[in-house]
């Protein structure tokens, strides 16, 4: 596991306080070496809770998904931001230690996401069905979207993965799938949409992000399958850490969309959206799925 650590100097802390006790606040973050700008988005966050809890805050940027898993587990950190399959697969490790406890609720009323499969327009691949025999580019063990969820939903719908595609592989991210699919080395990708249904369409995804950064022309690329809604990703916290630390926490982030509109808009989220609590319970789902594809690849399924 590498982190990359960035944050600012201990300050005095009251002798025998909670914030002495814990003397900073650590959070884990997947980076993105594709997306330089992806560490500076955390400023605002930072400077927020270290205005709300007196703590000096380092964020820790993990080189992947299995990273900030890792640093939550290990208790190297006392919290994250990671995806529903990542929390599941700390669940299995330490339990009740560490809890779903803060999401995004968008504008619209929603929670959730969806996966999808991309192609590039100009290929013949309309459905699902015709990416049979074809390659596939996945985003992570560990990705809910790009690999955990939308494996299940082909499972369920009576397409087995492992024998469906002639071949796939494992990006690293959403990015680097879509990239390795536009330039032939695959032919689909799995990316994330959202802010949309599959009837409407969607206002954000991977692919829109890609394009934006000019990347891939989103003209060049066509969504054909999706599956969903995934529960959001959540901030994880450490039980094992002060109550009055996660008590503040869960005040922090709801505060803040109403508080310090230009910090939400900066984490590229739209107006009008929210922090809500929650819990194990809400991410129940997602960690049998995960434990379900364990059990699939280990009973030798898995053509990975």
């Amino acid at each position: 596991m590498l982190l990359a650590g960035c944050g600012s100097d201990v300050p005095d802390l009251p002798p025998g306080s909670w914030q002495a006790d814990m003397g900073r606040l650590r959070i884990a973050v997947r980076g993105d070496e594709a997306d330089p700008d992806s560490a500076a988005r955390w400023d605002g966050y930072r400077a927020h809770f270290e205005e709300i809890t007196g703590l000096p805050v380092e964020t820790f940027e993990a080189t992947d998904y299995n990273g900030v898993i890792q640093a939550v587990a290990s208790g190297q950190v006392d919290m994250a931001v990671m995806g529903a399959a990542s929390y599941a697969n700390v669940n299995a490790q330490i339990g009740s230690l560490a809890v779903p406890f803060a999401t995004v609720r968008q504008a619209e009323g929603t929670m959730g996401y969806y996966s999808a499969i991309a192609v590039r327009s100009g290929s013949p691949y309309r459905t699902l069905a015709d990416l049979e025999g074809k390659t596939i580019a996945y985003v992570d063990f560990n990705s809910t979207s790009g690999y955990v969820f939308p494996r299940r939903t082909m499972r369920d719908q009576g397409i087995d993965p492992d024998t469906f595609f002639a071949r796939s592989i494992m990006a690293g991210g959403a990015t680097q799938a879509l990239v390795a699919m536009a330039n032939g080395r695959v032919d689909a990708a799995m990316v994330t949409v959202s802010a949309g249904t599959p009837e409407t369409g969607f206002a954000a995804g991977s692919h829109i992000t890609v394009g934006r950064r000019g990347l891939v022309d989103p003209d060049d690329i066509r969504l054909i399958w999706t599956a969903g809604t995934i529960p959001n990703s959540p901030f994880v916290i450490r039980t094992d850490r002060p109550k009055p630390f996660i008590d503040i926490m869960r005040g922090a982030l709801a505060m803040l969309p109403y508080e310090k509109p230009e910090v939400w808009e900066q984490m590229g989220q739209v107006s009008g959206g929210t922090f809500v609590p929650v819990n194990e319970a809400t991410y129940a789902g997602v960690v049998a799925l995960r434990n379900a594809d364990i059990a699939q690849r280990r009973s030798g399924g898995s053509g990975q």
